[in-house]
């Protein structure tokens, strides 16, 4: 049986994060789940291990320090390649992601390298944001497909399956970026690698329950990070 792990990077997700683990194991396709927590303050990660505790396929890693989303994220990735799975999914622990389109990434999953959850092929939508954050959003798509010559219509997405040998070929242990831009670092060495790329549609819905970890200042930050991965990627540092 083809071995899947589900990375979810937490912080503050102590909301959701038991009903998110217990949905994903419902699932017909059997995965495993890892739960890479950065320290969270309100027990997160000590939820997802009451669940550790009771299904051996769950496997929780607190960090000791906060280290920023994208340095979660790989770790969670070096695991679960080390742990054997063959597909790696990634996704959000807030409820953005819906479990149920789990199962299109993986039907799409035959001939491709990565499969991403895309809110803007045809068939995707989002849902709950409002029509400021919408159009902010969609200039800073084309912001990111117009420098880094991306071409997928979601290159932000944070919902995506990995075959792990793709993610061994770009190398997903030296990626620089400790946070949200390691979607956009990482997809820009797929892209760099040749790699196969196949979107499907899915419904994306702002979170559940928390607080929106996505600020102003956040959204700056990562359009400046987009202009200095195009100028110097070999250099490029991450934040």
């Amino acid at each position: 049986m083809t071995r899947i792990t589900a990375v979810l990077p937490t912080y503050n997700e102590a909301e959701n994060i038991q009903e998110l683990i217990e949905e994903l194991l419902a699932l017909p396709q059997e995965l495993r789940v890892l739960v890479v927590d950065d320290n969270s303050p309100d027990g997160t990660a000590e939820l997802a291990g009451e669940l550790a505790q009771k299904d051996s396929r769950v496997k929780v890693i607190k960090n000791p320090q906060r280290t920023g989303r994208g340095s979660s994220g790989r770790q969670g990735f070096l695991e679960a390649v080390k742990d054997g799975a063959e597909w790696v999914l990634e996704m959000d622990a807030d409820f953005s992601h819906q479990p149920c389109d789990v199962l299109h990434l993986l039907d799409a999953a035959q001939d491709a390298d990565l499969v991403i959850g895309s809110r803007f092929c045809p068939g995707g939508a989002i849902e709950g944001r409002s029509m400021i954050r919408d159009i902010s959003s969609g200039l800073a798509e084309a912001y990111l497909q117009t420098l880094l010559g991306l071409k997928v219509k979601d290159p932000s997405s944070g919902f995506r399956l990995w075959k792990s040998s793709a993610l061994e070929q770009i190398d997903c242990g030296s990626l620089k970026s400790r946070g949200p831009f390691i979607v956009t670092e990482s997809l820009y060495r797929v892209r760099q690698k040749g790699l196969k790329i196949v979107e499907v549609p899915i419904t994306f819905k702002e979170r559940k329950a928390g607080e929106s970890k996505l600020k102003i200042k956040t959204l700056l930050n990562y359009l400046w990070l987009v202009l200095k991965l195009k100028i110097n990627p070999s250099g490029f540092r991450g934040y």
